[in-house]
């Protein structure tokens, strides 16, 4: 033992930091005990859980363990005195992610990864949600916390100083220490690549599958994987965009011409249901995480009352999958038709601040006013970026309601009230006059903390506050808006497009819970079927290319989704990004790409229950060709609103 005396702060780090990580891991375990249990294999979650603890203790070592090497005896205080800082903060940040991981669990079904980066950098909305809805959780960390520094600053000295020893006896350690320290980060001898978080999968419940990780590197695996996001071959596969092309045709109606080899024009006609060149209105109101499963029409929840009495004012697609879990998700694909990759949504992505196709952007071209109403700030998630580059040409959000000095409903965390939202919008459209108008609305009210104004709806829950009384107050805006609307000129010539983003909450014991990406969608207006549904299965990028196909316009896009209207030839298709998993629905035939991993296959029974399946490699290929093409058509800047 006296050979590595001088080693002890790092084997302190490391048992402390053990002990951390697997008390944090066992809480989680009895909390989640039933469906933890419902995997057969649940006793790998400690073991595979140890293997990657070891993994981030590892790595958080080896710089500490050269620097002890290395440092003369006449220094070696004063720099065992900076380390024990040094372990001291990492023992925090592993306390602190932990601390965090509960609560993120309930509300994302994994433990903290992107989303949990992303969110830092609103911290406004983000500290408004956590103080309405998790205050007990903040107070309990802080105080866990506080007294965690005033036990580590008090013990500091007692758990990592140590002695200096001669260079000899530290190098004789030296090949010893350093291929332990090297493995433990590899955890493997003979794989070429370290073993990342793909190796945790031993079940095809992903939440089960991430409490075998542990926090500080789930989120640290999120950060350093930002640089390969872009990258689907290193991720998925490699494939030329000839064959992505030839595959993606399958399932579109779209015909690329070729220019010359590995370059194509896109742009394709569309379909149009009436050729009479009248130009209608289009107002989408986009609802913030509004599911399928509290939908009443769709066989959800009794809590949208308004929206079930105005499907029988139009067409309702009963089988709509949405492409993603976050809102910018939906907004590409709602209003850009994009097709969903794991990288960042094209809403966040430099290459789409201009030139990128919208749908707006098509109506500007045609003399219509285009516009982004939003009763929060428009600068979130970068949208006001992406919107004011890609043809909306006016954007309200929060800080025009503070400045026209009208009385609103209700002003919560993330802005003013769905009401308040759509009576700004009826006012604006009123102020057009006869001049057509293309306008994206976005909800709010549904959105942890779930606020709203008093005395509006007769409360589902008893609890205000909730995300089943939130949505019926957002149903009764949607109610309201269509109201207002109907006593207006411009009801008449107005295509409305009621539409989600995603759902509530996104979470199962699946790797793609595809019961919870099911969304509603109700096109009401001219040339529009009254009390009709289409049930046939569709992709949330359907909806924008069958928006254009009722307005009557011919235009060419280089969207790539269907006009519903018109194929009733080609298979059923949804496309699904959870997390790193991307997800492809031909009919009952789902296939899961994960990233460095085989792609797995499932039969879909009741849409919640996936049998696994012979993997079919064409359709895995088919797959693979969907992210392949969305990759290619972001970096060639071939997704854009003219041709190249």
């Amino acid at each position: 033992m006296k050979l590595i005396t001088f080693l002890k702060p790092i084997l302190v780090f490391i048992c402390l930091g053990l002990i951390i990580l697997n008390l944090s891991r066992f809480f989680l375990f009895i909390t989640h005990l039933e469906r933890v249990t419902d995997v057969e294999s649940y006793g790998q979650l400690f073991l595979i859980g140890l293997r990657f603890d070891i993994i981030l203790l590892s790595y958080l070592s080896i710089l500490p363990f050269l620097i002890l090497l290395i440092t003369p005896k006449k220094w070696f205080q004063g720099v065992v005195k900076l380390l024990s800082y040094y372990f001291l903060v990492f023992l925090l940040l592993l306390l602190f992610s932990e601390l965090a991981t509960p609560d993120f669990v309930n509300q994302y079904d994994t433990r903290p990864n992107r989303i949990f980066l992303d969110y830092l950098i609103y911290p406004k909305e983000v500290l408004g949600t956590l103080v309405n809805g998790y205050l007990t959780s903040i107070i309990i960390t802080f105080i866990t916390l506080g007294i965690a520094i005033f036990l580590g600053l008090k013990f500091r000295k007692k758990l990592f100083y140590t002695t200096a020893q001669n260079y000899k006896e530290r190098l004789i350690v030296f090949p010893v220490i350093a291929f332990l320290l090297v493995f433990g980060a590899r955890s493997s001898l003979t794989s070429k690549r370290p073993i990342n978080a793909s190796n945790a999968v031993f079940s095809t419940d992903q939440m089960v599958n991430s409490l075998a990780l542990n926090s500080l590197y789930t989120i640290g695996f999120a950060a350093y994987s930002i640089k390969d996001e872009e990258n689907i071959i290193k991720m998925y596969g490699k494939m030329s965009i000839d064959e992505a092309v030839s595959r993606v045709q399958k399932y579109t109606d779209f015909n690329p011409k070729k220019i010359k080899s590995n370059d194509y024009d896109f742009f394709h006609p569309t379909a149009v249901v009436n050729d009479n060149n009248q130009k209608y209105n289009v107002v989408i109101f986009l609802q913030e995480s509004l599911g399928a499963e509290y939908v009443g029409a769709l066989g959800g929840l009794p809590l949208t009352p308004e929206l079930d009495k105005l499907t029988q004012e139009g067409l309702l697609f009963t089988n709509l999958y949405c492409t993603g879990t976050r809102s910018v998700r939906g907004i590409e694909a709602v209003v850009s038709g994009f097709m969903p990759t794991p990288s960042e949504s094209v809403v966040k992505l430099s290459n789409a601040q201009n030139d990128f196709f919208t749908l707006a952007s098509i109506f500007k071209k045609e003399g219509f006013d285009t516009s982004f109403i939003y009763g929060g700030m428009a600068n979130f998630d970068n949208m006001a970026s992406f919107f004011s580059g890609n043809g909306f040409e006016n954007i309200i959000d929060e800080t025009d309601f503070d400045a026209d000095g009208k009385k609103y409903a209700f002003k919560g965390t993330w802005g003013y009230s769905d009401e308040d939202l759509v009576t700004k919008a009826n006012d604006y459209f009123k102020t057009l006059g006869d001049k057509p108008f293309f306008s994206l609305l976005f909800s709010t009210s549904n959105h942890d903390p779930f606020e709203f104004p008093d005395n509006r709806i007769e409360l589902y829950d008893k609890k205000k506050n909730t995300v089943n009384n939130a949505i019926k107050y957002a149903d009764f805006s949607i109610g309201k808006f269509l109201a207002l609307a109907k006593k207006e000129a411009y009801f008449k010539n107005t295509i409305f497009v009621i539409i989600s983003d995603h759902n509530t909450r996104t979470y199962g014991n699946n790797l793609v819970p595809i019961k919870k990406f099911r969304i509603p969608a109700l096109l009401i207006g001219p040339n529009i079927p009254k009390g009709q549904r289409y049930k046939e299965q569709a992709s949330q990028i359907d909806i924008p290319t069958t928006i254009l196909g009722y307005c009557g316009m011919k235009n060419e896009t280089p969207m790539l989704g269907r006009n519903l209207t018109q194929d009733k030839v080609l298979k059923p298709r949804s496309l699904m990004q959870f997390h790193d998993n991307f997800g492809f629905r031909v009919e009952n035939d789902l296939v899961i790409l994960m990233p460095k991993a085989a792609p797995k296959q499932f039969k879909v029974e009741k849409d919640s229950l996936l049998l696994p399946n012979k993997l079919n490699k064409e359709l895995a290929n088919d797959a693979l060709a969907h992210l392949i093409l969305a990759d290619y058509l972001y970096k060639s800047k071939k997704y854009s609103t003219s041709k190249k």
